[in-house]
């Protein structure tokens, strides 16, 4: 009988260049889900987060830098009438240049979000002796008008902003209804208000400052 020929054990270098298309692709798959699961994360108009996307990367920022942070509300004022006048594709260019330049504002190191309608946010590291400048700067750059297929739009955005230290915690919800208490407070007047600690007791129902949609005391008539 002859004898047995032992089987050749595949060499590493074999394993190896069979292994890496495997995990090559594994990789790109990764990717792919990855890039997906953030587009659903996005505002499909603008582009920025959504609210439970801001929301993480919102709160991350605030554990991170602590009173280092502020938290900023803006709000488009007057947009049904920019809509009724304009139309309605004059008033999503308003929001997608008020998104772009909130963006910018905020940098690659914040993050900024969409909560709904023309409503948006912020979330940013600022050192204190820094905020007003820059909260200034902010509203220079939202009031810019707004170019929508050859004439301009002028364009008025209230901004309400609130930090950790003046307002005595890190709850970011508790930090956006001061933000939106303070918005209030300057509202149409194009100055941006920084909250202090009366802005934080403001009555609100639902977290959301009387008077906002979805802050209709219990049992007000509809």
């Amino acid at each position: 009988m002859p004898a047995l020929t032992p089987l050749r054990q595949p060499s590493r270098a074999f394993v190896l260049a069979a292994a890496v298309p495997l995990a090559l692709a594994a990789l790109a798959d990764d990717v792919r889900v990855r890039r997906q699961l953030d587009v659903a994360r996005r505002d499909p108009l603008t582009g920025l987060h959504q609210r439970d996307s801001y929301t993480v990367r919102a709160r991350q920022i605030i554990d991170r830098h602590s009173t280092h942070a502020l938290v900023v509300l803006a709000d488009v004022d007057h947009f049904k009438q920019i809509n009724d006048t304009h139309g309605h594709g004059a008033g999503d260019r308003v929001l997608e240049a008020t998104a772009q330049r909130l963006t910018a504002w905020a940098g690659s190191h914040g993050a900024a979000g969409r909560l709904g309608g023309d409503e948006f946010t912020a979330t940013v590291r600022l050192a204190p002796a820094q905020r007003h400048a820059r909260l200034l700067q902010l509203a220079a750059a939202l009031a810019e008008p707004v170019d929508v297929g050859g004439y301009l739009v002028d364009v008025n955005v209230s901004i309400g902003a609130a930090d950790p230290g003046t307002i005595g915690t890190t709850d970011l919800s508790l930090l956006q209804r001061a933000a939106d208490a303070a918005m209030y407070a300057g509202k149409h007047t194009g100055r941006p208000v920084l909250a202090d600690c009366s802005h934080a007791t403001a009555p609100s129902v639902k977290g959301r400052r009387l008077g906002r949609p979805g802050a209709t005391p219990p049992g007000a008539a509809a």
